[in-house]
């Protein structure tokens, strides 16, 4: 029976296999390797080893500034986002009359597509008509008339204001975990005189570090394929002050025709994404037991 069991698993579960290796194996086969060549559209590749390596880390100043950049922004929503999501979920969690009219108000961003975003950011912020300069002035300064994505000193901001409030898969995460905590534990705890603020300290908090550590993941991670919102409102710009790495490898390929150079960076970028998810798996020892 058990040998037969195992027979359906594997017949189930072959087509994921095959589709997984011919959609993803073989694509990434095929970076890898050709991130080893010089290769533009109409020419075959051609092996030049570690040179396009060599020259993404000692003389691509845009490729640094697209790292950097990338690098900021996974920090930002590993920690600040997923911390708003979690205080959100945990605020939610106490049911007052307006947790369900919260709950899917808030959620409106995320089932909204991110051009759709990105063109309601580029209204909102528009420099002559926009709501944010309206209300500037019409408390006093009439000739207010910031850039904010396309002046240097507001348009990373702006454009990280784009997506890091919006943590709703975060908060609806959190709450089922939450959902999954034994009642039991808080009737416990009040019976013992624990508040409400010791409960969720001393309570909630340490039960979610398994899906904080989880959420921490999917934030970080959907940072290195941002890319829809980026192009909808600044295109990387002004100068390189917005790029992250999937802007620059779209336009190291499709831009520069340069198809060897920007798989280079695909594969950094990949490499980057696997360290990053094996940190955080270690930091917060998901899988492990709660204790």
């Amino acid at each position: 029976m058990v040998r037969k069991n195992k027979g359906y698993i594997t017949l189930f579960l072959l087509p994921t296999v095959v589709l997984f290796i011919v959609v993803y194996a073989v694509s990434i086969v095929i970076l890898f390797g050709t991130s080893f060549t010089e290769w533009s559209s109409g020419r075959k590749p051609i092996f030049i080893g570690l040179a396009n390596y060599i020259q993404l880390f000692t003389d691509d100043s845009d490729f640094r500034q697209s790292f950097l950049n990338t690098g900021v922004w996974v920090l930002l929503q590993s920690t600040i986002h997923v911390a708003i999501g979690t205080v959100f979920a945990i605020i939610l969690n106490m049911k007052e009359f307006y947790w369900k009219f919260a709950r899917t108000v808030y959620m409106f961003p995320n089932i909204i597509s991110g051009a759709a975003v990105g063109m309601l950011f580029l209204c909102m912020l528009n420099p002559d008509f926009g709501a944010v300069n309206s209300i500037v002035r019409l408390f006093g300064n009439a000739d207010y008339a910031q850039n904010w994505f396309m002046d240097y000193t507001t348009a990373f901001f702006s454009v990280t204001m784009t997506w890091l409030p919006y943590a709703a898969v975060v908060t609806i995460l959190i709450l089922a975990e939450i959902a999954a905590i034994p009642e039991s534990l808080f009737e416990s705890a009040r019976i013992d005189g624990a508040s409400e603020l010791k409960i969720n300290f001393y309570i909630i908090l340490p039960m979610l570090r398994n899906i904080i550590g989880t959420c921490v993941i999917l934030a970080g991670t959907s940072m290195l394929q941002k890319m829809d919102i980026i192009m909808m409102t600044t295109g990387g710009g002004p100068g390189n002050e917005t790029m992250n790495l999937p802007i620059y490898i779209y336009k190291t390929a499709l831009m520069e025709n340069n198809f060897g150079y920007s798989n280079s960076v695909g594969v950094f970028l990949i490499g980057f994404g696997l360290a990053f998810v094996l940190l955080c798996r270690n930091l917060f020892r998901i899988g492990s037991s709660q204790n």
